[in-house]
């Protein structure tokens, strides 16, 4: 039903609803290797849709999130009563994520979420005390606040667990205070564990290609970043872009395995993001180029000329009937 409402809901949609295909990407990322999860959390939950998908899928016993917009915070816990969740086993806030946290310093098995992209937030001076983004050294900028809500999800991610969250392109090479905060994420804490791209025109309200971050507290030195480039791999659905099963499952099982597959995914050495100046722009890493076929000239050149020659033939045959019919003199 939210489905089919957030379809024809416009640029509002994406305030409130992940579609379905990436929730379950995402969802099956976070619970890889877990068959219980103690809880899950989604900071701008919208309509709760991710975190259901996420706690079935990782059987997790308790559920939380905070949502900004009163309206959908009042769908979040409606949608979680209507698939038959206790009240008990959620907890769900009304709130900005950012600028006032509703869960202090407590950490989650899993943290999954689709943050309004590139959204403005107050980035007061306040907050360069604030543990959950004081480390980095940079605030995210004031009109892009996508780097605010990664420091936040990973703040609240446990030593064990796994995170993954949606956020347009620019996050991956964007400068100044986002590229300070990118360096200080891979050079500093190696917490970044993949980047996956995603086709355009997947997200309700936007058409604009979007890319999944996963990250873990727990890597070790030597770890290497997955890039997958999924970007080319959909079915066309009317004006909409879709993922189906095989594209789903291809996305998941390279993630899964860390499978390098020739123009799909590539593992980069720490070394090799260190070369691109922490740029994390995907085509610096998974080559999609395809070659064209080398063309002869002297036989284009040969064929047009052959033309030439019989269009000139025809010209005549032409004229010649235009003067048999005394169009011509």
């Amino acid at each position: 039903m939210i489905s089919q409402f957030a379809a024809g809901a416009g640029k509002k949609a994406g305030e409130f609803y992940t579609p379905q295909e990436v929730s379950r990407i995402l969802a099956e990322i976070v619970t890889l290797g877990h068959n219980r999860l103690r809880n899950v959390y989604d900071p701008p939950c919208g309509s709760g849709s991710l975190l259901i998908r996420a706690a079935n899928i990782g059987n997790a016993v308790e559920i939380f999130g905070q949502e900004k917009n009163p309206t959908t915070y009042n769908l979040a816990r409606m949608n979680m009563l209507l698939h038959g969740i206790k009240f008990s086993n959620f907890k769900i806030e009304n709130g900005d994520t950012l600028e006032a946290d509703a869960f202090g310093d407590k950490q989650f098995d899993a943290v999954v979420a689709n943050p309004p992209f590139s959204a403005e937030w107050s980035a007061a001076d306040k907050f360069n005390n604030d543990d959950r983004f004081s480390k980095a050294g940079r605030l995210a900028p004031r009109k892009t606040a996508d780097y605010a809500f990664i420091l936040h999800m990973i703040y609240h991610l446990n030593d064990g667990g796994t995170m993954a969250c949606v956020a347009p392109h620019g996050v991956l090479f964007r400068g100044n205070a986002e590229g300070a905060i990118r360096r200080f994420l891979i050079e500093n804490k190696n917490y970044i564990d993949a980047v996956i791209g995603l086709p355009a025109n997947i997200f309700y309200g936007t058409s604009i290609p979007t890319c999944i971050i996963v990250m873990k507290k727990c890597r070790k030195e030597d770890d290497n970043i997955l890039f997958i480039d999924a970007s080319k791999e959909f079915e066309k659905v009317k004006t909409q872009n879709k993922l189906r099963e095989e594209h789903i499952r291809k996305i998941v099982e390279t993630y899964r395995d860390r499978k390098e597959i020739e123009k799909y995914s590539h593992c980069a050495t720490l070394q090799e993001i260190a070369d691109n100046d922490y740029n994390l722009n995907i085509p610096r890493y998974v080559d999609t180029f395809e070659e064209e076929e080398p063309i002869d000239i002297k036989a284009v050149m040969a064929e047009i000329k052959e033309l030439e020659a019989k269009r000139a033939d025809l010209d005549k045959e032409i004229e010649g009937y235009l003067r048999e019919l005394g169009i011509v003199e």
